[in-house]
Formats: C-alpha cells, sequence, structure tokens
C-alpha cells in the first residue's frame, strides 16, 4: 500500500529533479572545472554521488514510513482515578476528540485531510513526499533536508568555481551561456530553497514546536477572529483554541 504513495506528480518531479542536478553537477560542471576523469574530479564526483544517493536512500525513508497513528484503543488518562463513573466520562468528554474520525487524540496530533486520518505529533503534510510528516518520520525527513541541502550547496559552489574558470572569450556564444544559465537558475533557487526550509526545522526543533503549532500561535497573536489557515489543504477552518493551546 504504501508504495502507491510514488505514483504521485510530485514525487516525479522530485526524482526528475534529482536527476537534473546529478547530471549537471557531474557532467556540466566538474567536466569544465577540473575534469570528471582527473583525480579531483573524480573525487568531487564521488562525494556528491554519496551525498546524492543518501538523500534519495532517506527520501524512500519519508514516503514509505508511517508518520504515526493513533491507536484504536486510545483514551485519555485522567488524573484522580478516584472520580466515580460519571464524572469520568465528563472528564474525558472534555478532552480532545476528533471530529471527523470520531476519536479522542492525543496533544499535538491533528487530522490530516489529505490522509484522511489523524496524525501524532503531525507538522505538515508534504506533497513532495506524498506523505505527512510526524512522529515516526520526522527524523528521517530532517535528515533527508539536510543532507539535500549540503548537496545542493556543494553542487552550487562547483558550478560557481566551474563559470569562473571559464574562459568566456573563447565560450562567449550566446548557446553557451543559456545552457549555464539554464543549469545553474535550478541548482541556485533548490539550494536557496532547501536551506530556508533546513533553517526553519532547526528553529522548530530549537523551540520543540511543529509548523502547525507556529501557525496556530501567529494566528492567534494577530487575533485573525480564531481562524487558522492550516498547511494541510490550505483550507479556513475554525481553530477550537482550548485544543491548541
Amino acid at each position: 500500500m504504501e508504495w502507491k504513495r510514488f505514483l504521485s506528480i510530485p514525487i516525479f518531479a522530485v526524482f526528475l529533479l534529482m536527476g537534473f542536478v546529478y547530471y549537471v553537477t557531474l557532467f556540466v560542471s566538474i567536466e569544465d572545472w577540473v575534469g570528471l576523469r582527473s583525480s579531483d574530479g573524480s573525487f568531487h564526483a564521488l562525494v556528491f554521488s554519496l551525498l546524492a544517493f543518501y538523500s534519495v536512500f532517506v527520501f524512500f525513508v519519508c514516503v514509505l514510513t508511517d508518520p504515526g497513528r493513533v491507536p484504536s484503543s486510545y483514551v485519555p488518562d485522567v488524573e484522580d482515578r478516584e472520580l466515580s463513573d460519571q464524572e469520568f466520562r465528563r472528564n474525558v468528554t472534555h478532552q480532545r476528540k476528533c471530529e471527523i474520525c470520531s476519536t479522542f487524540k492525543p496533544q499535538r496530533c491533528h487530522h490530516c485531510r489529505t490522509c484522511r486520518r489523524c496524525v501524532l505529533r503531525m507538522d505538515h503534510h508534504c506533497q513532495w513526499i506524498n506523505n505527512c510528516v510526524g512522529y515516526w518520520n520526522y527524523k528521517a525527513f530532517f535528515i533527508l533536508v539536510f543532507f539535500a541541502t549540503v548537496a545542493s550547496i556543494y553542487s552550487t559552489v562547483i558550478f560557481v568555481a566551474s563559470v569562473l574558470q571559464k574562459d568566456w572569450e573563447v565560450w562567449g556564444q550566446s548557446h553557451s551561456k543559456g545552457l549555464y544559465v539554464a543549469c545553474g537558475v535550478p541548482v541556485l533557487g533548490l539550494s536557496m530553497t532547501l536551506g530556508s526550509l533546513l533553517c526553519w526545522h532547526i528553529y522548530l526543533m530549537a523551540n520543540n514546536m511543529t509548523t502547525i503549532e507556529v501557525l496556530v500561535h501567529f494566528f492567534l497573536a494577530y487575533n485573525v477572529e480564531s481562524y487558522v489557515l492550516l498547511p494541510i489543504n490550505f483550507r479556513i477552518m475554525p481553530l477550537d483554541t482550548s485544543s491548541v493551546l
């Protein structure tokens, strides 16, 4: 069942972009810089290949790992076990309950409308892995972002070095410049995007928060009439402030 997640256009786009960056780095940047068959070229090709293939491996882990399901038998704990049955049921009723699944859910658990179920410690639903980022795959997701960022920055540095050492008086044709622009813009854009994402999740980990919680507190701080824009499916829906504070 999990393998069906790969049947997604965004995931196909990710593999296409990975292949493009890998080709540009090895057969354009390194080849024009020091030569792919030289000792320096082989070293840089080996380092980048290790980063790239490890990123692909962790990408598979993110896609195939279940982010975390709420057990069907889950019932919130009540601190005072000496309460009567009526008081116990009343206290349990006041606990967080998913209106869609009609089941109780722990703190920091949210319902994903894309996956159609509740996810433990949900951070967000990522369309690029066609899966939620939650309790069980958040570590893999962070490792993916980290190594993908390192690989893209490494590729950018090699590309810039290749451009700086090139004799543009000999390679000054317009089609050559256009080729380098077409290769450099995606690589540079990917480095900036992944770098920003890495900084964002470092901030979240340092403050022990999730993306959803930051959005909730942001909208509450600016008093947006108790409405929040969830990153799951970009729908505006009422926010139950008692369930997130």
